[in-house]
């Protein structure tokens, strides 16, 4: 299958799904494909035909994006070098989740969840250890029992018990023992438990050309957070709101109207305005992104004069559902 035919029928199901999704962000480079949204599920999507190609420097981005946006980075892909993605797994890149498109419509479409994770040396789940040591207790079976039974040492169970996690043939095993569920499903929108502890990648530092406009965002109130990867040069958050805003800047040609109109639809689904500063603007706006002169910028004294900017210039735009 090419990817350009993978992305296109990833993006059919998770509108099959309930979920907004946004234009193709087809401008390079970029860590994600598409943003969706499900009510206040967010995600941000990196669609691959070779997961291994997903490198770290995008992993980071895509980590970093979904705080500033509260969204979940997610790669859904075909195969590694060496085998198909299997069904029912997520596996994990740079911290990201990675899915099947088997698993995602599993996941998306039917609502049923993962169960499995895959980590260096095999295959895993998650034991609900409270609902095993009851199952244990009921059977009237002690710590070493059970050991025996599973073929580990009396001090493993007790560290299921505690919630370790389990390899998929142990758990198989104690699901046969005990006729019983006793595993949890993988929350892919929350996969921090995954990670080993990995903290979210600190940002980049700002390039030469997007320094004064941080300065001046900085200047104003804004936290602002560079991207390299994304069709938008920084997410700027307000020190005092929270709310985020896609900030980007260049000359005023056909790509930087691209930009804009992807970063509008971007907008749209993660329920933040976007902004593109360029020289001169003949128009207010391009879709949902506002254009500003810089000159425009450098006079704004502070974070409510940015906003009243924008919502002047937005004010007859219909809010997203």
């Amino acid at each position: 299958m090419s990817r350009s035919a993978l992305v296109g029928n990833v993006t059919a199901m998770l509108a099959d799904a309930g979920f907004l999704v946004s234009d193709r962000c087809a401008v390079r480079p970029k860590s994600f494909d598409v943003a969706a949204r499900r009510g206040d599920d967010v995600v941000l999507v990196k669609i691959l035909g070779n997961i291994d190609s997903f490198d770290g420097a995008t992993g980071a981005e895509m980590r970093r994006l979904g705080t500033y946006l509260d969204a979940t980075p997610l790669v859904i892909g075909l195969r590694t070098r060496d085998e198909d993605l299997k069904p029912g797994v997520v596996y994990f890149r740079h911290g990201v989740p990675v899915l099947s498109p088997d698993t995602a419509m599993d996941f998306f479409v039917e609502g049923v969840p993962p169960l499995i994770y895959a980590a260096p040396g095999g295959l895993y789940v998650s034991i609900d250890g409270n609902v095993l040591a009851d199952a244990r207790r009921n059977r009237e079976w002690s710590l070493g029992r059970l050991a025996k039974e599973l073929g580990v040492s009396r001090r493993t169970v007790s560290k299921y018990e505690d919630g370790m996690n389990a390899s998929v043939e142990v758990a198989v095993r104690l699901e046969e023992l005990f006729d019983a569920p006793l595993t949890h499903p993988v929350d892919v929108f929350d996969a921090e438990e995954y990670r080993d502890g990995e903290p979210t990648p600190d940002d980049p530092e700002a390039g030469p050309d997007d320094k004064p406009l941080v300065a001046v965002l900085t200047r104003v109130g804004f936290d602002v957070h560079p991207t390299l990867r994304s069709p938008f040069k920084a997410v700027s958050e307000d020190d005092e709101r929270r709310e985020a805003l896609l900030t980007g800047h260049s000359e005023f040609d056909r790509t930087a109207e691209k930009r804009a109109r992807i970063m509008s639809s971007v907008g749209e689904v993660t329920r933040t305005q976007s902004f593109y500063v360029v020289d001169r603007a003949r128009r207010d706006r391009v879709d949902r992104t506002v254009l500003i002169e810089r000159e425009e910028v450098e006079r704004i004294d502070d974070a409510e004069d940015l906003r009243d900017l924008l919502r002047e210039r937005t004010e007859d735009v219909e809010e997203p559902a």
